[in-house]
């Protein structure tokens, strides 16, 4: 399978708070940067906060995807609006995200997540594809 792929699957085993799929498809030192608070996530939190049902994301929706290869590296970006709750209480946000795939054994994971929240104005440079 290819990167983009194992980032949709990615979203989906979110979608079903599938902490058993995020484990497959994160590596075992992956680390998350967290939208909200910029902080650093490890692998065995983050699978806890899903698995705990502390955060329950209803949908997330993709989009802008590209995949850049590296021979046994692969860097997706793209945005998506995310929504959800955190406890009790409902969230919202759109962000722009890095995901960074290794390959082992012939298998894409996911190493390293980065987002930043995203809003809708142009900021100060437009970059052009």
């Amino acid at each position: 399978m290819n990167p983009l792929t194992i980032d949709k699957q990615f979203f989906a085993a979110l979608i079903a708070g599938d902490a058993q799929a995020l484990d497959h498809i994160l590596v075992d030192d992956f680390i998350l940067v967290d939208v909200m608070s910029g902080s650093e996530i490890t692998k065995p939190a983050f699978l806890a906060f899903i698995g705990s049902g502390q955060i329950k994301f209803e949908s997330t929706e993709p989009a802008e995807n590209r995949v850049r290869l590296y021979q046994t590296t692969a860097i997706v970006t793209g945005r998506t609006q995310m929504k959800g709750r955190l406890g009790d209480a409902p969230f919202a946000a759109s962000s722009r995200y890095t995901h960074v795939f290794v390959d082992q054994q012939g298998e894409w994971r996911r190493a390293g997540t980065i987002s930043t929240l995203a809003t809708h104005s142009s900021g100060l440079l437009q970059v052009r594809s």
